[in-house]
Order: C-alpha cells, then sequence, then structure tokens
C-alpha cells in the first residue's frame, strides 16, 4: 500500500522548478490580476448659512466646484468619487476678487454616506468655520419624510425643537431635540403629512420664538432644516433654510409681517397724515416734507391707505390699494407734485440683509423737476473722463425708479448727480465714509416749495443721527 508523500516548503519548491525546466518548449503562462473594485461613491450637500457674509465659490482640489452661493442656498447632492478631497470656500468681495473664508483643509469622504457641509458663524467676529456631519446614503421609507435640524444661528441661545401636528398644544407634546449652536437632531423619519415647526427657549414651551405655520411635507422627502439668523422682517431671531436635495428655501416666521416706511417726498404738499383701512384716527400723523417715518411692521394683507393734509382735510389720495406679503420691506414714497395732480404713492424695496465685507448704498430718483440724470460714483470730485455708475436715469412717479442696492467695497466715495450728458452737478458733489456692513439710501427731490436745484433726503445708515 502507497502512503501519502510529504513533501517540506523547500522540497516542493525544487520540484516546481524542476517542472517547469522539464518544458523546454511551451512558455510559463501569465496570470492578469484582477482589476481593483471601483471607487465606491460619496454624496456631498453644501449649505451657506453665514446671515452677514457675501456669496461664496466652493472650492475641491482647487477647482471651482460651486459658484456664487448666496446665503441660504444649499446644493443638489453631488456624487463623489470616495476619496480625501481640499476643500476650501472663498468669499466674494464686493470688488469681485475674493477672500478665502475657510480652509483649504482635507475632508476624507468615505463611500456610501452623504456629508453635509455648512458654512456657520459670522464674518463680523471672524468666527466663520466649517460645520460637517455625515449619515449613510440610504432611501426614505415609502410613506414617510426624512428630518434633521440643525443649529446654524450663532447668536441664538440653546432651543428647543418641535415638530407636531398643526395647532396642536405644546405644553402636551414632547421636543423633537433640544440644539445649542453647531448641533444637529440626527435624522428623524416620520409619515408624509402637515406639520409645524415650532421653536422655544431651552425648557421654556410657552416661550416661542420661531413658528413656521402649517408646512406640507412630502412624501419621501429627505431634509434637513437649519435654524438661521433671521435677516428677514419680525421680531423672530432665527427662520428655516430647508433643503431638499435640489435647493433650499428660507422660512420667515409665520408672523414676521412685512415692515413699510413712509417718507415725504413730495415738494409742494403741506404735512401730511396717513390713515389705514379708514381708521378713526392716523396712524402717521404730521408727517413733514424730507421726512420719514421708522420701519413700521404690519401684518401681510391687503390695505387702503389715505393720504390728508395734516389735521385731516383736504384728502388729497383717498382708498389707494397696497398689497403687502411676507417679509416686504418698503419704503412708500408721496411723491410727484400736489399742484398738477401728479402726487401718489409708490414703493421701492429695500434691504434687509447686511453683509460685513461690503457696503450697500441705493439712489432713489424722486425729483419731477430734475429730469433724467446721470449718477456718478467717484473717488474724487473730478468728473473729466469719469463714467457714470447710472446713465439717464428718467423720473416716473407711478414706478419710482431706483438704482438698487450696489455693493461697494467699504472707503470713501464722492455721489455726484447731473443733468443727463453733463458733468456739471446738480446734486453734490456728496463726500460719503462708507462701512462695510452698512445700508445707504439717498433720494432726490425737489427744492422746498418745488423746482430746482435738487436735494437729497438722507435714509437708513445716511439718515442724520437723532
Amino acid at each position: 500500500m502507497n502512503g501519502i508523500t510529504k513533501y517540506s516548503i523547500p522540497a516542493l519548491a525544487v520540484l516546481m522548478l524542476a517542472a517547469c525546466g522539464s518544458d523546454s518548449n511551451e512558455p510559463a503562462p501569465i496570470v492578469e490580476p484582477p482589476p481593483p473594485p471601483p471607487p465606491a461613491s460619496t454624496y456631498v450637500r453644501v449649505h451657506h448659512s453665514v446671515a452677514d457674509a457675501p456669496d461664496v465659490n466652493v472650492l475641491l482640489d482647487g477647482d471651482i466646484a460651486l459658484e456664487a452661493v448666496p446665503f441660504g442656498a444649499s446644493s443638489g447632492v453631488i456624487e463623489l468619487e470616495e476619496a480625501t478631497y481640499s476643500v476650501q470656500v472663498d468669499g466674494i468681495l464686493a470688488d469681485e476678487s475674493t477672500a478665502t473664508v475657510i480652509g483649504p483643509a482635507d475632508v476624507e469622504l468615505s463611500g456610501d454616506m452623504r456629508y453635509e457641509i455648512f458654512a456657520v458663524g459670522k464674518v463680523g467676529d471672524e468666527s466663520i468655520a466649517p460645520l460637517i456631519f455625515a449619515n449613510d446614503f440610504s432611501a426614505v421609507t415609502e410613506g414617510n419624510v426624512r428630518v434633521e435640524v440643525v443649529h446654524a444661528a450663532p447668536d441664538a441661545p440653546p432651543v428647543d425643537v418641535y415638530v407636531t401636528a398643526p395647532d396642536a398644544e405644546l405644553s402636551a407634546e414632547s421636543a423633537l431635540t433640544t440644539l445649542s449652536f453647531t448641533d444637529n437632531s440626527g435624522q428623524v423619519e416620520v409619515p408624509a403629512g402637515d406639520y409645524q415647526v415650532r421653536i422655544t427657549l431651552a425648557g421654556e414651551p410657552a416661550t416661542v420664538v420661531y413658528d413656521s405655520g402649517t408646512l406640507t411635507l412630502a412624501d419621501g422627502a429627505d431634509l434637513v432644516v437649519a435654524a438661521v439668523t433671521n435677516t428677514m422682517t419680525g421680531a423672530a431671531p432665527v427662520m428655516l433654510q430647508v433643503a431638499d436635495g435640489e435647493g433650499a428655501v428660507l422660512v420667515p416666521d409665520v408672523n414676521a409681517g412685512a415692515d413699510i416706511r413712509v417718507i415725504h417726498a413730495s415738494a409742494d404738499a403741506p404735512a401730511v397724515d396717513v390713515t389705514v383701512n379708514n381708521a378713526a384716527e392716523p396712524a402717521i400723523q404730521d408727517l413733514a416734507f424730507l421726512q420719514a417715518t421708522d420701519f413700521i411692521n404690519l401684518p401681510a394683507a391687503d390695505y387702503l391707505i389715505d393720504v390728508a393734509a395734516a389735521g385731516g382735510t383736504p384728502v388729497v389720495l383717498d382708498d389707494v390699494p397696497l398689497s403687502l406679503a411676507t417679509s416686504d420691506q418698503l419704503s412708500i414714497y408721496a411723491v410727484g407734485a400736489l399742484g398738477d395732480g401728479s402726487l401718489t404713492l409708490a414703493a421701492v424695496s429695500d434691504m434687509q440683509r447686511r453683509i460685513a465685507t461690503e457696503a450697500q448704498i441705493q439712489l432713489v430718483h424722486a425729483s419731477p423737476s430734475a429730469g433724467n440724470v446721470d449718477i456718478y460714483v467717484t473717488a474724487s470730485e473730478d468728473l473729466s473722463g469719469a463714467t457714470p455708475a447710472f446713465a439717464d436715469v428718467p423720473f416716473n412717479a407711478e414706478g419710482l425708479v431706483s438704482t438698487g442696492y450696489v455693493s461697494l467695497p467699504p472707503g470713501d466715495y464722492v455721489v455726484t448727480v447731473t443733468a443727463t450728458g453733463t458733468t456739471t452737478a446738480a446734486i453734490g458733489p456728496v463726500n460719503l465714509s462708507l462701512e462695510g456692513g452698512g445700508i445707504y439710501t439717498a433720494a432726490a427731490v425737489d427744492a422746498t416749495g418745488g423746482g430746482l436745484p435738487p436735494q437729497l433726503i438722507l435714509l437708513d445708515d445716511l439718515a442724520p443721527a437723532m
């Protein structure tokens, strides 16, 4: 009986070599190694949540991946190969140069994960920083919506977040989560349907600081909801930045209302009273030419506005309709001339968000006698060779013309208004020192009583200190 022959490893090697050497005609087969598996996918979503920051570019490995992302925006879900990436965020300054505000920093992105990359903090105190967290990449359970809540408002205290049926009594509900700045709730799935998000001071359910009203959360929605600094109207310290994988929307407090102010810009009109919805008493009394009210918050609704000479008679504008939407911020100008019947009310939108890296200035043409004008914004009073920043700006009482808010680097400027096609100053030159974070508005109006030369009403950060 033959036994099993055992070979040591050296002896086995000798036999293999001998076997190879015995074949003089056929080459040894070449065995190709199997190809490496393809890298797994990783998923990224980027959120701009810094209220006082300008638009930003987001760079991956030195290349721009997202360009000119504004505050309150979120990217769609970006699919990448798993790897370590250099992430950098550059703020876009008013002169179109850029300044790096985050990074570059190496971030390892693993496969089958979704990363939420937030820019949070404030530019003004140099606290801007990245906030990154990750979840397994997975589908939402059918019939449900998935929500993750993030505290991204640097000045807000610790809060409780309630997600309930609409109008549910909070005292009978439990908070979904308690969050401090930069905390997140983790992912929670709830049945699709109508909900109300309310935020209270931590441990104080009676102190509601934000109320979304009724929100419809759709089947399959996969939401990241950030509480960010409120830059809209109303008293709430926060609003919601709701990212759905395609982009984001900003949801103000349901009671935010609209902010309006009234500016008397009609040079031949007397001081006026302004009455809302035919009330027994005027809301604004004895507003004189060149004067403006502070901003007044009103519920979003339709209104009728009456303007009368101070004391109530005569009524010069009767039942002028005004429709206000949530988060409107408007200046209502009484403009035109009483003497020729052109007096009217005209609305101009105002800026609400201050940006630490730039000054924002708006010029409004409310002077019927000035005709079309050129507006120069220069470094000195010398206009020779200068090009108007705004050319051939017309006066239109009903569709009051504004330059809109123009962003400028902080610094010293000279503003000059001329008749179109000339460099002869009708207003100015006016020397202005503009600061980062400043909002500046000036309205050109007729001389007191009417006619020329025109003059300026200074508003916002240009208004004289009271």
